[in-house]
């Protein structure tokens, strides 16, 4: 199974520079286990020392956020897109 997964800035340093990268899985999970093993250090910046998504990380699949479906046990199929979106805060408008 082929899924696109779009991969921020930050994080393309574990994935060799690419911005896009190919996973299998049928979960949201096993696509991210998938990304771990095939670049270490990939799941550590996602999820937290307990297991649980970091509240930073948004993580959409074709642009529904799975926060609204079943978080990272939502199901994905061939030819779906999960985009990794980084919370941005700070700073100040003026």
């Amino acid at each position: 199974m082929a899924i696109n997964v779009r991969i921020p800035t930050p994080l393309q340093r574990l994935t060799g520079g690419k911005g896009d990268v190919s996973a299998s899985g049928t979960t949201i999970k096993e696509v991210i286990d998938h990304l771990e093993s095939n670049y270490p250090g990939f799941k550590e910046k996602l999820y937290s020392e307990d297991g649980e998504l970091r509240r930073f990380i948004n993580l959409y699949i074709n642009e529904e956020d799975i926060r609204f479906i079943d978080s990272d046990n939502s199901t994905v199929k061939d030819g779906d897109t999960i985009s990794i979106i980084p919370a941005i805060a700070g700073g100040s408008i003026q």
